[in-house]
């Protein structure tokens, strides 16, 4: 963790818990945008326009925040103007680290060992978690936003003009309907799954697995309408849901004590997971080496790290 720009304790898988032992996550610090001129976004300062092979994005497979951001890059068509570096998929006492693992980049940039040298660099008084995804102007050499839900939408608006593209995931018509189920698959999916694996009492553990299924068991029949939750139109939600859904079998319900049901036991979200993992582009974004090696490495959750042969369904998803 970092305070004041300084490595100051080993990283710890919850940072911050409420009375209740409920897990609390970090807000993310970094919230400049990349616009197609350069001027001002939603937070943060102006001076980031849009322009190829100026930007690169860090991410872990492991993580789904991160790997959403992945996705609208390469639904987008960004794949050629913004370059990627991967981390290490094992979180170690400082955090995401470069290179040591089969698929795991070293820094390209300025040769850091550790995420939280880039965060130190960005800002000497940088204090909480260094985490991904994380967007890189390498002109200014500056750190422009770390928060997944941003990255996103500048992914699928601010770089039209350089790569123009029919597919909208945030789209105006439908903006309050996905902001209003956004909120819903976060607070009790996304982040109920880490709530449940990372709560410190029972009763916290309890609320935010009956949260999971609860919403679970609403996409299910959200999907009798559509083979999208809006639709025929493919969003932002769509990838916010994926990259857990796709986790859950054999991460979450494992080491994260999601255990009432797996995502195959639904069948309209089973389709669904594999639907969007045949769209173009996709398959490459998920790394389920990564995924299991990671989770199961927690040694909060996992003291062993040993980590399970299975499942069989989700291992032929890929070998298929």
């Amino acid at each position: 963790m970092l305070v004041d720009g300084k490595w100051t304790k080993d990283w710890d898988p919850v940072q911050k818990a409420d009375a209740k032992g409920r897990f609390v996550r970090q807000v993310s610090t970094f919230r400049n945008w990349v616009t197609p001129d350069g001027s001002a976004g939603p937070t943060g300062e102006g001076g980031f326009p849009a322009e190829a092979g100026r930007y690169r994005l860090y991410v872990a497979y492991i993580c789904p925040w991160a790997s959403r951001a992945l996705m609208a890059r390469k639904l987008k068509g960004l794949e050629e103007i913004i370059p990627v570096t991967v981390v290490n998929p094992v979180l170690g006492p400082q955090g995401w680290e470069f290179g040591g693992y089969p698929g795991a980049e070293e820094d390209p940039l300025h040769g850091a060992r550790y995420m939280h040298e880039l965060y130190t660099r960005a800002d000497p008084h940088v204090n909480g978690r260094a985490t991904v995804p994380v967007l890189w102007d390498m002109k200014r050499d500056m750190l422009v936003n770390n928060e997944s839900a941003d990255i996103v939408r500048m992914f699928d608006t601010a770089f039209e003009g350089l790569v123009p593209s029919d597919l909208r995931l945030y789209p105006e018509d439908l903006a309050p309907e996905i902001d209003a189920l956004n909120a819903q698959v976060y607070d009790r999916f996304n982040n109920g799954v880490y709530k449940a694996g990372f709560a410190s009492s029972q009763e916290a553990y309890d609320e935010a697995v009956a949260g999971v299924f609860e919403t679970l068991d609403r996409l299910e029949e959200r999907l009798a309408e559509g083979p999208y939750f809006f639709g025929d139109r493919l969003t932002e939600t769509d990838l916010r849901t994926f990259v857990t859904l796709i986790r859950f079998d054999a991460a979450y319900h494992g080491v994260f004590k999601c255990n009432l049901r797996q995502v195959k036991g639904y069948p309209r979200l089973w389709a669904y997971t594999q639907r969007v993992l045949d769209l173009p582009g996709i398959r490459e974004t998920v790394n389920m080496d990564h995924i299991t090696r990671g989770y199961y490495a927690i040694k909060a959750l996992n003291p062993t790290r040993i980590r399970p042969v299975g499942p069989a369904h989700i291992e032929a998803l890929f070998r298929d």
